[in-house]
């Protein structure tokens, strides 16, 4: 019989981690008695990154005394206490190989069922002084799981663990983990994994990603090719639109509206400087256009070198920015040059006739330096319930959320946004404030990712520079997001590390290469590994957390 032998909580509190401040609920202790167990966790108990942690499915977290003892033999340990994993209960029994998800258990007064394996991430390795840790608990078969509260309760240690009913399919703890950090994924068990209902719904739609991965080829070229320029023409006293074909003259991958290119401008600069643009024109498989504000020495290069007939160096359309293929209402909100990937919109749009509710609104200083004003004019009139609002600041002064109110937009559609960073901040809170579901409310960023730097606090973010200290002396590494090429300086143990002390905005969650978020695109050039990650990422892609640079390298960040 499966036991509880120890009930563990704590409340999350900021914790001081390599010169930064992590906000964590990992520091769990051993409680005597009783204690509640409620809906989204036990009394006394917190989380502190609820995007991670925490929530109906993952209120409470189980580990097990067998796979202390593990750890104590491998690591050579013997200060390994309750509660140190970050686990609410400590168990006797319930091994991740035997425990299936949507298991039942009863445990006291409570009932419980298991929904996920523990999510890996960097905390786990905080805790016990071992970064090693996140990737360690994959690769041993003993991550624990986290249980949903079918029925409140009161539980305590000693409590008898009572199985009350068997998950569907059977597929264990740790078969599911493998099953998305491990290669050699079966489809047959991907399948499976998204029918049961009792997984919680954060790895249904990885394992969902993961089936439409399987069954969709990518789409593009690795690294960089060439592309020969057809044309170049003016759209404004500061836009141009380069036109760029296969030099072989053989068709092209053609994007997503609402994707970019990245180009490599040899001419422009030693090394040669990397600069990414979004394509403006309808989704082709002949040409791309993308369309080019002069703001800089890239930008001027781009306008007054570039003759038809020149080559440039491209890498494939990419980019998540692009338009859902739906019925919803579609709203469009750019500002200046962040017109051009809701143009490709405009263009996929007319181009099928949509029914859709399409409302652009544009802002722009002046007539004068509005870009593309004519062709978008005649995309939405073209559309049959399309609409435009075209804002002057020069004129009437910055778009607020009063001048959006009365558009009348449709609060149950999708909008899309582009523009500076301030105006996207302050487009979407009016959305949300004006009913738009935040999760339908889509940014596209001029210049790096989006971070994901989960429990980190009092993060200031800052232009991307050249680190402090002396300058590398290794293979250069240039960050195409953020426009900065910087010698490697083996002072770093990885390109995820070199990037942070460049300010180049990251994601990454395990630091280990086990969860994937720090994938990252490499445009050309290669990586190397150490520790070497669980699973590969993809051909043309790298896991930042745990490489460094083999040769001059281009990442997508």
């Amino acid at each position: 019989m499966a036991r509880l032998v120890s009930l563990n909580v704590g409340m999350p509190r900021d914790v001081p981690w390599e010169g930064r401040t992590v906000h964590t609920g990992i520091f769990k202790y051993p409680v005597e008695g009783r204690r509640m167990v409620r809906r989204l966790n036990v009394d006394g108990d917190g989380q502190g990154d609820l995007g991670g942690h925490g929530g109906e499915n993952r209120a409470v977290l189980v580990y097990q005394r067998q796979s202390y003892e593990h750890w104590r033999d491998f690591l050579g340990r013997d200060d390994l206490e309750d509660g140190q994993f970050g686990e609410n209960f400590t168990v006797d029994g319930l091994p991740d190989d035997e425990v299936h998800i949507g298991d039942r258990y009863r445990i006291g007064e409570a009932e419980f069922e298991v929904t996920q394996p523990r999510v890996t991430c960097f905390r786990v390795g905080m805790r016990l002084g071992e970064p090693r840790m996140p990737s360690l608990l994959v690769a041993h078969h003993r991550p624990g799981f986290y249980l949903r509260v079918i029925t409140e309760g009161h539980v305590r240690a000693g409590d008898e663990i009572v199985r009350t009913r068997t998950g569907r399919h059977e597929l264990s703890v740790a078969d599911i983990d493998a099953l998305l950090y491990l290669p050699g994924r079966d489809h047959d068990a991907l399948r499976k994994a998204v029918d049961i209902p009792a997984l919680s719904p954060g790895w249904q739609a990885s394992f969902r990603d993961l089936l439409a991965e399987q069954a969709t080829p990518p789409v593009g070229w690795r690294g960089f090719r060439p592309l020969r320029v057809a044309r170049v023409v003016p759209e404004s006293t500061t836009v141009a639109s380069i036109h760029l074909a296969a030099d072989d003259g053989e068709p092209l991958p053609r994007p997503e509206p609402g994707q970019y290119l990245t180009l490599r401008v040899p001419g422009a600069g030693d090394p040669a400087p990397v600069r990414s643009y979004s394509l403006s024109a309808a989704p082709s498989d002949r040409e791309y256009r993308i369309s080019v504000k002069r703001d800089g020495v890239v930008s001027s290069y781009l306008h007054e070198k570039l003759a038809p007939g020149a080559v440039v160096d491209v890498a494939a359309p990419r980019g998540d920015f692009v338009l859902a293929d739906d019925d919803r209402p579609v709203v469009l909100l750019s500002a200046g040059i962040g017109v051009t990937p809701v143009l490709a919109m405009l263009h996929a749009l007319a181009v099928r006739r949509s029914p859709r509710q399409v409302c652009w609104v544009h802002t722009t200083r002046t007539a004068a330096e509005q870009a593309f004003a004519a062709e978008a004019h005649r995309l939405v009139a073209s559309l049959p319930h399309g609409r435009e609002h075209v804002f002057h600041t020069a004129e009437s002064g910055r778009l607020t959320l009063d001048k959006l109110s009365t558009l009348d937009l449709p609060a149950d559609g999708t909008a899309y946004l582009c523009g500076p960073d301030a105006f996207m901040t302050a487009m979407r809170e009016a959305l949300v404030s004006l009913g738009f579901d935040a999760a339908r409310v889509h940014s596209e960023l001029f210049g790096g990712v989006s971070a994901i730097n989960p429990g980190l606090t009092g993060v200031v973010r800052n232009t991307p520079h050249v680190p402090a200290g002396a300058t590398g002396t290794g293979p250069a590494v240039t960050f195409a997001r953020s426009g900065l090429t910087v010698p490697w300086s083996e002072r770093y143990p990885s390109l995820l590390e070199f990037a942070e002390a460049c300010d180049v905005p990251t994601r990454w969650s395990c630091r280990t290469g086990v969860c994937h978020t720090c994938v990252t695109p490499v445009l050309s050039g290669g990586v190397e590994y150490d520790p070497e990650p669980l699973e590969a990422p993809a051909a043309g892609e790298a896991l930042v957390c745990c490489s460094r640079p083999r040769e001059d390298v281009v990442l997508d960040l």
